[in-house]
């Protein structure tokens, strides 16, 4: 199945149009994914396909101070208001391993909602402890690109973590992904998921937003959602 990141109720509706089965609900995908509105979390919920909320209140790093933790508390409390299906989360220690103890608060505070441990597996110094402990806290599935800038060329450690995860959560492959490549990356590592953004320029005449990122707007392509879910292997 794919997975589909945006960060507006267009995307949303382009995701679920192309074939989608799942959306990761952001705001700001240039700088990785944040937070969504608590609008943009109500809006999605009343689809017909499953929507997890991105729980990052910054861009950058992973190491977040008590009062960062008390927004994402809030923003998990906000994303069960409005009936959402699942949460993606992360969060490191001072030593840069997972922050267990946030992350138990976190995963407690979710409740029956799934629960995907974002890219922090990928910059954690044993990422295959990581997988172990995201196990025990009883998440759904992990995002990783295999401690590599892509998944492309992390596939050795996606292999390696689908092994180890022997079914008690997925693994799922994310970052570069493509039509192209989708289908060598699921078959390679034996991951069942992607994950992918599957955005194109914005056409149409220039706008203030699209020189914030420089280089222009994206966003969500229903055909190219519909291109990456044709080359995923069915089983």
């Amino acid at each position: 199945m794919l997975e589909v990141c945006v960060d507006t109720l267009a995307g949303v509706m382009a995701a679920m149009n192309g074939g989608a089965r799942r959306v990761e609900l952001c705001s700001s995908l240039s700088e990785g994914g944040l937070t969504p509105s608590a609008g943009l979390m109500h809006a999605a919920a009343t689809l017909p396909i499953p929507c997890y909320a991105m729980i990052r209140p910054r861009c950058g790093v992973f190491h977040f101070s008590d009062a960062e933790a008390e927004i994402m508390l809030a923003d998990i409390a906000t994303a069960r208001a409005a009936g959402l299906a699942g949460v993606v989360l992360g969060a490191q220690a001072d030593d840069d391993a997972l922050n267990l103890p946030l992350l138990c608060k976190l995963t407690r505070a979710a409740g029956p909602l799934g629960k995907t441990l974002h890219r922090v597996i990928d910059v954690v110094p044993a990422p295959l402890l990581a997988l172990d402990q995201a196990v025990s806290l009883g998440f759904d599935r992990v995002l990783s690109s295999g401690s590599k800038p892509t998944a492309p060329e992390g596939t050795a450690m996606i292999k390696r973590m689908v092994t180890r995860a022997g079914g008690a959560l997925s693994v799922m492959p994310g970052c570069g992904l493509t039509a192209e490549n989708v289908a060598d990356v699921m078959r390679q590592t034996g991951a069942y998921e992607a994950h992918a953004a599957c955005n194109l320029p914005a056409a149409g005449d220039h706008a203030f937003s699209d020189f914030d990122p420089p280089g222009g707007r994206f966003e969500t392509s229903e055909t190219e959602v519909r291109r990456m879910v044709r080359q995923i292997p069915h089983t």
